[in-house]
């Protein structure tokens, strides 16, 4: 498996590196947003570990770049604890984020679960058919997402989420059972993570995400794909 690493801290996107190879991957690193693109662009990158805030493009363009053209697992780095630099991230296509300064073993545990599902969901040995919900179809055979016919790019992460609500349609699933399917890791506060996703999936399936037809709140439990 090969990971980029894109931060401005040598010191640190070193440290990362040790980690990283000590596990078995084979790691790339970058110390710019455009020399990650570069880099992803040249080589078969399976995860990407992104700083935040870096010269010429920061992380937040790059992966808003990244995400024209790529769905593979990205991972922020955030100096910050706010919330806010969580969400942004989020909303820009992450998958997940770590807050510095991090434990190594929790970068490392995050990374295999993020790079678990990439893999699941992209393998070609799992065929489990194909989901639906009136004009909402998930294939999980050939890995698309398409509404009334036309296909909607989604990251692994959003895959993730369709496929468990749709091919269980109308059962509510709240935040945390929602987490630990998709994530696979045990939920901690999952709000802030599963809400910016909710609404990114709103915002690609939903003619009017204020008024969804597909995937409906269910206030005080959590959410469910209508079964139509």
């Amino acid at each position: 498996m090969n990971i980029l690493v894109c931060d401005d801290d040598k010191e640190i996107a070193g440290a990362i590196e040790i980690y990283l190879r000590n596990e078995g991957y084979q790691v790339f690193k970058a110390y710019d947003g455009v020399q990650a693109l570069d880099i992803v662009d040249n080589q078969k990158i399976h995860l990407i570990i992104m700083d935040i805030m870096m010269p010429k493009m920061d992380g937040v363009q790059a992966t808003m770049k990244i995400r024209e053209e790529k769905n593979i697992p990205i991972i922020m780095l955030s100096a910050k604890s706010e919330d806010y630099d969580k969400i942004t991230g989020l909303n820009v296509g992450a998958d997940d984020y770590v807050t510095k300064p991090f434990n190594p073993l929790e970068l490392i545990a995050r990374v295999k679960s993020n790079l678990r599902r990439y893999v699941d969901l992209g393998s070609l040995e799992k065929k489990s058919g194909v989901y639906k919900s009136g004009g909402l179809v998930v294939d999980d055979e050939e890995k698309t997402v398409t509404v009334d016919g036309e296909e909607v790019a989604v990251t692994p992460t959003e895959f993730g989420i369709l496929k468990l609500m749709v091919k269980d349609a109308g059962r509510v699933y709240s935040m945390d059972q929602i987490y630990e399917a998709v994530w696979k890791e045990p939920a901690y506060n999952p709000e802030n993570t599963v809400a910016v996703h909710i609404r990114r999936i709103r915002e690609k399936i939903e003619i009017n995400p204020k008024d969804p037809r597909y995937l409906k709140v269910v206030w005080g439990i959590g959410y469910k794909i209508e079964k139509l």
